[in-house]
């Protein structure tokens, strides 16, 4: 079960930085009706594997692998914990807006964003893109025991 457990918490952490990436690169050109819906449902994605990654994380360090004492004493794990929390409260400004667009889209009309709006969504996508590569650092010093 625990090798189970750590192949979906991966699985999940590649969906997270897929879904990102489609957002990152989506965010670079004028928005569509296309590209709305594909923003729309990249950020769905996106949550639900961050549901996902959270549940098995929390499953991992409390019922199997080295216990709670473990992760909780390692400055590394608590890095990578406040850098996912921080990513994900980050994430809440693009998901509140993609979701504004569901009548628009509804409707089939390209939701009206401001220019500059776009530029924040795309920087904030770049943050949480840049805070999963911080997050991939902690796990593999937390993985080494490096700060226990």
């Amino acid at each position: 079960m625990s090798a189970f457990l750590a192949f979906l918490h991966h699985v999940a952490a590649f969906v997270i930085f897929a879904a990102l990436v489609v957002e990152f690169v989506t965010l670079k050109d004028p928005l569509t009706l296309q590209s709305a819906r594909r923003l729309l449902r990249a950020d769905q994605i996106y949550g639900a594997a961050a549901g996902i990654l959270l549940v098995v994380g929390l499953l991992r360090v409390f019922h199997f692998e080295k216990g709670a004492s473990f992760y909780f004493g390692n400055p590394s794990f608590i890095a990578k914990l406040g850098l996912f929390i921080s990513v994900g409260l980050l994430s809440i400004v693009p998901t509140i807006r993609f979701l504004s667009w569901r009548s628009a889209l509804k409707q089939g009309q390209v939701p009206a964003v401001d220019p500059r709006v776009l530029r924040l969504l795309r920087a904030i996508v770049h943050g949480e893109l840049a805070g999963l590569v911080l997050i991939l650092l902690f796990a593999a010093l937390m993985a080494r025991g490096i700060g226990y």
